[in-house]
């Protein structure tokens, strides 16, 4: 198989979990850009922002349609998410792209924990004590500014977010991320483009098979066990995030497997003892079952 073909596969997958999950596609796509299509760092997180940013604005359609999206309070969050995204997008140009990917990696490690952890949603549309406006700007700007950065963070920072800031469910929450993601992402792209050069046959080829599975992704929401899929690509994510971590390795170290090995186990362990702790706190706060 192609390059372009293993790349435009893995964009598919990308497409079905902003569908289904309402994130997680620049965290697929800058590795699949970087270590498949071969595009420098910074030119694949740019593409990523293009691809991401069109694929979520195809994707929210079969979630308005379910009314599963709640368009003031994604604007609101989205146009501060853009401002925020266009001025990480223009900083970028000054960062080295070693850091870039560190930086990305290390935001997909903390996403996946997040994952793994679980979100605590709300069970309705709105809580007691809406959040003053200032607040929601604030968390658009900081979301927005890691998003146009280093390309990843917006889906699984925006669903929690509007959970909790905004008082949604979680499908609701799912579905205006979508909304504000591709906000973001297209400021993000116009900080990037003042300093990067696209290839638009790939970007247009990657961002069509997205596009699709972004619709398919759409019509299998609901339908597969979240707490399932979520674990899965929670463990994905870090096996993806340890991957590149490891690639930023000097390349004297990634020659010997041993030292390659202990620093892939170095990067993981981190992962793997908060969520153990995680877990033993969980079941020392949990309530004692009746007698009786």
């Amino acid at each position: 198989m192609t390059t372009l073909a293993l790349t435009v596969a893995g964009a598919v997958l990308i497409g079905v979990s902003l569908g289904l999950l309402g994130g997680g596609g620049s965290i697929l796509a800058v590795p699949l850009l970087v270590y498949v299509a071969d595009l420098p760092a910074r030119e694949a997180i740019a593409t990523s922002l293009l691809v991401v940013g069109a694929t979520s604005a195809v994707g929210v359609l079969p979630h308005a349609r379910a009314h599963r999206v709640r368009w003031r309070t994604g604007l609101v969050f989205g146009l501060a998410g853009m401002a925020g995204a266009y001025a990480g997008g223009r900083l970028a140009a000054y960062v080295p792209p070693t850091v870039l990917l560190v930086a990305f990696a290390l935001m997909m490690l903390g996403t996946a924990v997040a994952m793994l952890r679980g979100r605590h949603a709300t069970s309705g549309e709105s809580v007691r004590h809406r959040p003053s406006a200032p607040r929601i700007v604030l968390d658009g700007l900081v979301v927005g500014l890691v998003t146009g950065l280093v390309g990843a963070g917006g889906g699984f920072l925006v669903v929690p977010a509007l959970a909790l800031l905004g008082g949604l469910s979680m499908p609701v929450a799912v579905g205006t991320s979508l909304v504000v993601i591709a906000l973001k992402s297209f400021a993000g792209l116009a900080g990037y483009l003042s300093g990067v050069s696209l290839d638009w046959g790939l970007a247009a080829a990657v961002t069509l098979a997205a596009v699709a599975g972004s619709l398919l992704g759409g019509r299998l929401a609901g339908r597969v066990p979240a707490e399932l899929l979520r674990k899965a690509f929670g463990w994905f994510v870090v096996l993806m995030g340890v991957f590149v971590l490891a690639q930023q390795l000097p390349t004297e170290l990634r020659a010997n497997p041993l030292l390659w090995a202990a620093a892939v186990v170095a990067a993981a362990a981190p992962v793997v003892i908060v969520l153990r702790w995680r877990g033993r706190r969980t079941r020392v706060n949990r309530p004692a079952a009746p007698r009786g």
